[in-house]
């Protein structure tokens, strides 16, 4: 590392050594730079694409801690700028709020609520007979989502009920109760000026019944839905399992994309851990096709979460 402060991007902005610039409630060595992208001291002015966004998912990240709006204060000291999260339900909404606004963190991504775990459910828009309980669970999305000023829930699918056969005549069921129910949730997302995403998840590692596991088969059913509020999230672990071919997904689906996460293959853990996955031309190529959405660090460290942010390190100098 040279004695000279090295940038990368978390969310906003962050950089770490810095002398000449301090943010007064991060009291750690990494300290917070606001301002313009095209400003910060060490970027060069003839950088041809924009730096990537990163925010913590604190489901995943900062787990030492047992609740959330704890977890918000360390990302912040950590010096993440923006979080997302899975299930924020049973966290009080006015201590989430408190959180966020004692750092001026964005946050980014909610879930819709995952249905009766105990029932082994994990989401509800596409699950038959359940349209009343998703519109419930989208009400509670919102509610929370516009407190903590939230743009984009995640509509989870949901997995294929346990007993049905996954035949044809199943799947042709889901993927009608899907569409209608993502048309729903589009209109009401719009009047709040929200935007909605659906996300493959592997069906070899991680669930094998979740009902969407393709971004193929996203696209598709995003063929079908009336309003373009609705949009694809890409999380690279599932779509690397489920298919592979980044570069010709990641080309094809761009103009899809509302959102990323990244973690390696196949151990979900930190970008740099060893795996089959090159970030570093992943975070190149969505550089090069303009991806200006965030990419969610939705991984499980290995160890203490900040000790494992040396890949954001890497991230920046790289990019210098």
């Amino acid at each position: 590392m040279t004695s000279h402060a090295i940038f990368f991007s978390i969310s906003a902005y962050v950089m770490v050594n810095v002398t000449k610039y301090s943010c007064p409630h991060v009291k750690v060595s990494w300290t917070c730079l606001q301002g313009r992208e095209d400003k910060l001291s060490g970027m060069s002015s003839s950088s041809s694409s924009a730096a990537l966004r990163f925010c913590a998912n604190i489901s995943w990240l900062f787990t030492e801690l047992p609740d959330f709006p704890q977890r918000m204060h360390a990302a912040a000291a950590a010096g993440f700028r923006a979080v997302e999260a899975a299930w924020l339900y049973d966290a009080d909404l006015q201590e989430l709020r408190r959180a966020k606004n004692d750092h001026d963190l964005e946050v980014v991504l909610i879930n819709t609520p995952p249905g009766d775990v105990t029932a082994g459910e994990l989401g509800l828009a596409a699950v038959p007979g359940r349209e009343e309980d998703f519109k419930r669970g989208l009400d509670q999305a919102i509610e929370y989502a516009r407190a903590l000023d939230c743009k984009r829930i995640h509509l989870m699918a949901g997995r294929i009920p346990a007993g049905a056969d996954g035949g044809k005549a199943v799947i042709q069921e889901m993927e009608e109760v899907f569409v209608r129910n993502l048309n729903f949730a589009a209109k009401m997302l719009s009047e709040e000026g929200m935007t909605g995403l659906i996300e493959p998840i592997n069906t070899r590692l991680t669930d094998a019944r979740y009902f969407l596991s393709s971004p193929h088969d996203a696209a598709t059913i995003l063929g079908k839905v009336a309003n373009d509020n609705i949009k694809l999230q890409m999380d690279v672990f599932h779509w690397q399992i489920m298919d592979g071919n980044l570069t010709q997904n990641m080309q094809r689906y761009l103009p899809l994309l509302g959102h990323v996460q990244v973690a390696q293959v196949p151990g979900r853990n930190e970008p740099d851990s060893a795996g089959e996955i090159n970030y570093d031309y992943v975070f190149s190529m969505l550089e090069t096709l303009g991806y200006r959405g965030y990419v969610g660090c939705e991984y499980k460290p290995r160890g203490k979460t900040q000790d494992g942010l040396g890949w954001l390190q890497h991230y920046w100098t790289r990019r210098k």
